[in-house]
């Protein structure tokens, strides 16, 4: 029987303390899928300040607001160009999560999938879960994609954007969450500044990855990828 293997881990594992091991196996090119959980903190110790933690949000060690962007990780394992990667929110698009685990599962090599977390520490009310998640891409806080290298053999851009550009305020998102509102109390200019700050590179995020999605494969890679895949031997289902 075929076996399914996953690596199960949060955004303080794979983005910061344990990004290196993790990007050992991104290089390895085993059948082999990732699934992060990423709550953008360190949840589990208090909520600590990660490299997944966006700008301006409050955090143990960023009590004035995270006054960096947050790690693209997507974008680090595309490099790869042999990785699938698929970037999820389950409140936003269900059927688009489902078939992001479904390409995953079936892509023979490395898999990483980055599902949104909101987190209690985020300071919100978990009973608003999914409308969270929905607010967070509808934002462009959290745009939806996916990365099949199967897409470059057929002469098609392996990357698609699933999620449409921003359609709403930043602040409208980051209002219902405390991590983002008790720096508007505290330092009110501070926080105008991020939100402005953050909406602004939300819509860039958006249009890099729409213009990446657009770009047409040259005609000498598409023939390199033709040949690679007529040369690679059939994996066997059982």
């Amino acid at each position: 029987v075929r076996r399914s293997v996953w690596i199960i881990g949060g955004d303080g594992w794979a983005y910061d303390i344990g990004f290196g091991g993790l990007d050992h196996v991104l290089a390895s090119g085993e059948d082999v899928n990732i699934l992060v959980l990423d709550t953008e903190v360190y949840s589990n110790t208090g909520g600590q300040n990660s490299k997944a933690t966006p700008l301006g949000a409050v955090a143990k060690f960023a009590a004035a607001g995270k006054p960096q962007h947050k790690k693209d990780l997507a974008r680090i394992a595309m490099d790869y160009e042999n990785v699938y990667v698929a970037q999820v929110a389950y409140g936003a698009k269900d059927v688009h999560t489902l078939k992001a685990f479904l390409e995953a599962e079936s892509y023979p090599g490395v898999s990483i999938i980055i599902a949104y977390c909101p987190c209690i520490a985020h300071g919100v009310d978990l009973q608003h879960n999914l409308r969270q998640q929905d607010l967070a891409v509808k934002a462009g806080h959290w745009p939806l994609l996916r990365y099949d290298p199967r897409l470059r053999a057929e002469g098609r851009n392996p990357l698609q954007v699933d999620s449409a550009a921003p359609s709403i305020p930043f602040a409208e998102f980051a209002r219902h969450e405390a991590r983002f509102t008790v720096l508007e109390r505290l330092r009110p200019d501070a926080a105008g500044r991020f939100m402005e700050q953050s909406g602004a590179a939300a819509r860039l995020r958006h249009q890099e990855y729409v213009e990446l999605a657009g770009l047409e494969l040259p005609e000498a890679a598409l023939k390199e990828a033709a040949a690679a895949a007529a040369e690679k031997p059939e994996t066997p289902n059982a």
